[in-house]
């Protein structure tokens, strides 16, 4: 298994964006409705996350209800490709 830094995630995250025309903020507090990057985005994000891991990541619904930022993303699959 390989692990991600939240440099690298944010990266994956900028070309999923990148792939619709939009771009990343470097505010890592940005709203993600403001930005455009929706639920369907955050699967792609993580299916990037788990081809670069090499292993499937496991969260649950609760959990994803509390992003709401950049940041939050990123905090999210970071501490989801540690464990």
């Amino acid at each position: 298994m390989t692990e991600l830094s939240r440099a690298q995630i944010r990266d994956l995250m900028g070309q999923v964006l990148a792939n619709q025309g939009k771009a990343l903020p470097d505010d890592d507090a940005a709203d993600l409705r403001e930005i455009g990057f929706r639920s369907l985005d955050f699967s792609e994000l993580a299916l990037r996350v788990e081809d670069v891991m090499g292993e499937e990541l496991n969260f649950d619904a609760p959990g994803l209800r509390r992003i709401a930022t950049v940041g939050d993303v990123l905090d999210f699959l970071a501490d989801l490709a540690r464990q």
